[in-house]
């Protein structure tokens, strides 16, 4: 097996290295190596005037096998597209001084990630900060007199002193780390005692002011928070951000909150939201300084739950929900110039939407309804934002706020958009658990012929509450099995998002019932409506929840599938509860611990029915997988082994939940797609 995989690898980057020296030419299927070659488009930034726009874009490099990040600017008509920086280390993530003169970014061209600024017009970057600890993220204060800092320190102590503990400890030749609660590791490092606080940095001054002392908490929320949880106040005293401030809890809780607290640090954060036990987040103040308006979920302990939008009247403290009766679950907030309009991005219907909700009629209205939406923010009297499809990456255009006159700003990726073949989707729906319409895709081959008969990949989503949608995925793109000569099959089960918090809500203790019965009739809905579709040629596919459900696959409809493929599905979710991080998902999923719900545990549990696996899989894990730890696909595989189940079992031993770097990428699409070639062609 070795060998094999190792020849998949040297002949995928030789066909990477021609591709990319013969240029443009005839369109071609799409394969991994048309995925890596891609530009990623970073969150646009809009000058203050509304006339330029700064963004960080990714390339891969896989001589390197990682990203480098570089910054560009594009004026708002799509004209004057330049690169800023050239530097080999990671520049990202920029941000614009309130007076337009200057751009800030965060960069890697020091021995620590430090802030940097440089001229919207070019020249020589300039270093900003000069700390003994890398920032993790930071923005620009409206005033423009210093800088907000989130970095990694022990609570209570500085950043010299933190420095100086991480060195004491590099040095010392014990190893042992003493734990005293849960979520001491989470998705894929270890704990060492360190959160990442806010500090001030005052340009006259220069001395980071911690304003979370000994907070236990992060700011902004790790892994996946931003500067988007944090907001100042109307009077730029004080900056409100999100954290979960819980102690030992911190494991099954989901109740983070918005604290204040003033820039001078003279005080400590405030709790604003104390009354709600269920996640508060994405503070952002009105044109007027009048209401904050943030996002908060109702019920402690799930992660999935529907997000309304709240509006705090900043002088009294009460609040009120905003759209009350608008079944979407909003990811992201801004308000209009003039304070009338809270826009909102949400899942709908297997897109990523833009809607405008009148802050006064509440009355909620479609902005822009195909595609993915990326990081919306107003420039001018125009909206910018990045938009991505199932057969495009991430481009920037802009819009009128009504939703007319859209205009494409760049135009990264499309010499190499025009070269592919690619693979026309098409959604359909069918009747699904409790005769309830369910949402599918269907991604035809590339080069499709309608007399011809073709493979199927059936893709499952993870989550539970994910969506298979409308969007350009980097790990789980169907146009790389389209490119490969298969129908893609998706299916939004009970449990997905964007449907109404009811159809996510379904899957709670369900996780082996409803949502296999939308799969199964989905499948079956599929092949009746496609009959180019060769129904006795499919493999099923998934990872996280995906993963889990092909395992459940395995022993509860082992009939119906050639070929399996488990990226990072729990084997044995009864052990998956004690082996995991964050507690909070199986409780609430499950309905509970496993000493107080065994039976919901063990009834969905695919090892209870590993005697009836037969079915050809393929295995997949990343040893650095904290949220489904690598000995559950090590189980899985076992069973397989000592079953004589044809079976593989691909590692990734510098890999988390997902596979991130670019050779390990193209390993990957190389291993499953053979093995899917292997048993369906």
């Amino acid at each position: 097996m070795q060998h094999s995989l190792f020849r998949f690898f040297l002949l995928g980057t030789l066909f990477f290295s021609l591709s990319l020296v013969a240029g443009p030419s005839q369109s071609r299927p799409f394969t991994v190596h048309e995925l890596l070659a891609m530009e990623r488009i970073g969150a646009p930034q809009a000058s203050p005037d509304g006339q330029q726009i700064v963004f960080s874009i990714r390339k891969t490099n896989l001589e390197k096998n990682k990203g480098e990040y570089d910054l560009y600017l594009v004026d708002i008509n799509g004209n004057s597209f330049k690169r800023l920086t050239t530097h080999p280390s990671i520049d990202t993530s920029p941000c614009w001084s309130m007076d337009g003169q200057w751009i800030y970014f965060l960069s890697a061209r020091s021995e620590f990630m430090q802030v940097w600024r440089i001229r919207p017009d070019g020249g020589e970057a300039e270093r900003v900060t000069s700390l003994d600890l890398d920032i993790n993220d930071y923005t620009v204060v409206p005033s423009g007199k210093g800088l907000l800092l989130s970095i990694d320190v022990f609570p209570g102590k500085s950043i010299q002193e933190t420095s100086e503990v991480l060195q004491a400890h590099e040095n010392s030749k014990a190893t042992g780390k003493l734990y005293n609660q849960a979520l001491f590791r989470h998705w894929d490092v270890w704990a060492d005692g360190r959160f990442a606080h806010l500090f001030y940095l005052d340009f006259e001054t220069m001395t980071p002011v911690d304003l979370m002392s000994d907070m236990q908490a992060n700011a902004p929320t790790k892994p996946w928070g931003g500067m988007e949880e944090i907001a100042f106040t109307p009077d730029e005293q004080s900056v409100i951000f999100t954290a979960k401030d819980v102690g030992d809890q911190s494991a099954w809780s989901t109740n983070y909150d918005l604290f204040k607290v003033p820039l001078d640090g003279t005080q400590a954060p405030e709790c604003l939201t104390a009354t709600n036990k269920a996640w508060d987040t994405q503070p952002t103040f009105s044109p007027d300084g009048k209401t904050l308006a943030y996002l908060a979920m109702a019920r402690p302990g799930f992660e999935a739950d529907q997000y309304h939008i709240m509006l705090r009247d900043w002088q009294t403290g009460t609040a009120r929900e905003l759209g009350s009766t608008w079944d979407r679950s909003p990811s992201a907030i801004f308000w209009s110039p003039d304070g009338k309009i809270l826009f909102a991005v949400a899942e709908n219907l297997g897109q990523l939407a833009l809607f405008a909700i009148d802050v006064k009629s509440e009355k909620v209205t479609p902005v822009i309804e195909q595609g993915t939406i990326r990081s919306p923010v107003f420039a001018g009297e125009r909206i910018v934002f990045g938009l991505d499809h199932l057969k495009s990456p991430v481009e920037l255009y802009s819009i009128r706020p009504d939703g007319k006159d859209r205009q494409q700003i760049t135009h990264v990726n499309d010499e190499l958009v025009k070269q592919i073949a690619w693979g026309e989707p098409e959604q359909f729906t069918f009747k699904g658990w409790n005769n309830e319409t369910v949402y599918g895709y269907v991604v035809k081959p590339a080069n499709f012929d309608p007399a011809k008969e073709y493979p199927v990949a059936f893709l499952i989503h993870g989550g539970p509450q994910g969506s298979f949608g409308n969007d350009f995925h980097y790990r789980w793109n169907p146009q790389a099995y389209a490119g490969a000569g298969y129908a893609a099959v998706m299916i939004d089960f009970h449990g997905s998002t964007g449907y109404g918090q009811a159809f996510t809500d379904a899957i709670r203790e369900n996780w082996g019932s409803r949502p296999f019965e939308d799969l199964q009739k989905g499948l079956a809905a599929a092949l009746v409506k496609y009959p180019w579709l060769d129904g006795d040629k499919v493999g099923a596919l998934g990872a996280s929840y995906g993963g889990y459900m092909i395992n459940w696959i395995a022993g509860n409809w082992p009939d119906r599938f050639k070929c399996l493929v488990n990226h990072d599905g729990n084997f044995d979710i009864r052990m998956a509860y004690y082996d995991t991080e964050e507690l909070w998902f199986p409780e609430w999923e499950h309905g509970g611990t496993p000493w107080e719900r065994s039976e919901v545990y063990e009834l969905h549990n695919p090892v209870n029915h590993v005697d009836k696996w037969k079915t050809p899989m393929l295995v997949v894990h990343g040893e650095l997988d904290y949220r489904v730890p690598v000995t559950q696909g090590i189980g899985a595989f076992n069973a397989l082994q000592r079953k004589d189940i044809p079976s593989q079992f691909l590692c990734f031993p510098d890999e988390n939940h997902w596979v991130l770097k670019p050779h390990n990428s193209i390993l990957w699409h190389n291993t499953v797609i053979g093995w899917l070639d292997k048993w369906l062609k």
